[in-house]
């Protein structure tokens, strides 16, 4: 260790009562985190790339320091997808401190990662106050049953008013507009849920109409609209 002069010539002065770091939560225990194996939790959190034309949602659920489990959800930037591809190769087995100094190409994803760090170091998990924490697999009950991200995709002028395109249901496939050509309701298609029928032997079109739905007084609409085309 290298020293200052001024320091050299300082005399030595009692640092006193320590009583090291503050407790945090973790996985219903208090823990004074003092080395990477001492965190625990899952978390989520949201990152962008610098351009902020992308954006990243990533999951993680470590235990004792590691990274048992990585949900990458990316929307916004094309090549996003292919990085988040990597990151959820690369970042299970790592260290939270490995992973927050990990190249995973895509600012959006190292973002997201530094955000989590913090929230998992500062005792700000998910599962803080969850008995052994959650298991891993827990990260993909946010996609739900098809295993599809939750998405929302609105669009909307000022001469020519909203519209519709993806709902947490599905895509949408007409908008139900009333008298005053005012929103009442959509119909829409769950592509995840037509995908399963045509795998189980469904053709595209019985598939099709078995995945389709709908949403508030679409059948008191005056006319339905195509929100990509009219």
């Amino acid at each position: 260790m290298i020293y200052s002069r001024e320091v050299e010539e300082m005399c030595p002065v009692a640092q006193g009562v320590h009583h090291g770091a503050a407790p945090i939560p973790e996985e219903a225990k208090w823990v004074q985190a003092k080395e990477v194996k001492d965190i625990s939790g899952l978390t989520h959190g949201v990152g962008w790339c610098a351009p902020q034309q992308g954006a990243c949602k990533l999951t993680l659920n470590v235990k004792e320091g590691i990274i048992q489990e990585a949900l990458v959800e990316t929307i916004g930037c094309s090549g996003m997808t292919h990085s988040a591809a990597m990151a959820s190769e690369i970042l299970p087995g790592l260290t939270v401190m490995e992973a927050l100094n990990t190249d995973l190409v895509c600012d959006a994803i190292n973002t997201a990662m530094r955000e989590l760090f913090l929230q998992i170091v500062y005792g700000r998990s998910q599962s803080a106050f969850s008995e052994d924490g959650l298991p891993v697999g827990a990260g993909l009950e946010d996609l739900g049953k098809g295993l599809r991200s939750q998405v929302g995709t609105m669009y909307g002028t000022l001469k020519k008013g909203p519209r519709y395109l993806e709902m947490a249901e599905g895509y949408v496939t007409g908008i139900a507009l009333d008298a005053d050509n005012e929103i009442i309701g959509y119909q829409f298609v769950n592509l995840g849920k037509m995908t399963d029928f045509i795998k189980k032997g469904d053709d595209p079109n019985t598939a099709w109409e078995k995945a389709k739905g709908q949403y508030g007084r679409v059948a008191d609409a005056v006319k339905i609209i195509d929100p990509r085309k009219e």
